[in-house]
């Protein structure tokens, strides 16, 4: 079965395994996965994560995280741009997410960033998914 958009299903399977208290998730590795997870982790949305050597696929092993209360660290996570319809972004037209409460990841050509990271280097890209 070949997967035509990978990073919907980390979402996915991210979204999924925090509304069953799992205390930490394995998804096949890849790149721009790893780009994503390691923003997600700076900006406080995820625990930690590593990079599992795996045959055939290394795997990302991340931690999710809980408040006091045990409610996730993630209260949403919406892919915004998909293989069928790309959704870009200008620098100026980054989105502020939930009043800067959540954050925007966009792919541009200086790498995966956070929204506030491509506004201060005013590039824009791709809009690839936004977290609260």
């Amino acid at each position: 079965m070949s997967m035509t958009d990978p990073i919907a299903d980390l979402l996915t399977r991210i979204r999924n395994a925090q509304l069953a208290r799992h205390e930490s998730l394995r998804v096949p590795a890849s790149k721009i996965k790893q780009q994503i997870v390691e923003i997600l982790k700076e900006e406080g949305f995820v625990a930690d994560f590593r990079r599992a050597q795996k045959r055939p696929q290394d795997e990302l092993e991340i931690d999710l995280k809980y408040g006091p209360d045990r409610r996730g660290a993630i209260i949403g996570i919406r892919r915004e741009s998909t293989p069928g319809r790309r959704v870009y972004v200008g620098a100026d037209a980054i989105p502020r997410v939930r009043h800067g409460l959540g954050v925007a990841i966009i792919s541009t050509s200086q790498g995966v960033l956070a929204d506030h990271a491509a506004r201060k280097k005013h590039v824009g890209g791709e809009l690839l998914l936004t977290v609260w």
